[in-house]
């Protein structure tokens, strides 16, 4: 699952910095709710778009 590895790589990496994702497909809200859950400062978005809009927000 993709969620998995991205909990895996930001705690590896030790990333501090806000990380906005785009999740889609058969285990979205899966991935969502483990995101959520990681304690990690990361965004779960639907769309390309929101990701956008949700960088944007978090650099003003």
């Amino acid at each position: 699952m993709i969620a998995r590895a991205i909990i895996h790589a930001l705690n590896e990496a030790s990333i501090t910095l806000p990380v906005v994702v785009r999740l889609s497909g058969n285990n979205a809200a899966e991935g969502q709710r483990l995101l959520a859950e990681s304690g990690l400062t990361v965004e779960a978005v639907d769309s390309l778009d929101d990701a956008a809009k949700r960088i944007i927000a978090l650099l003003n």
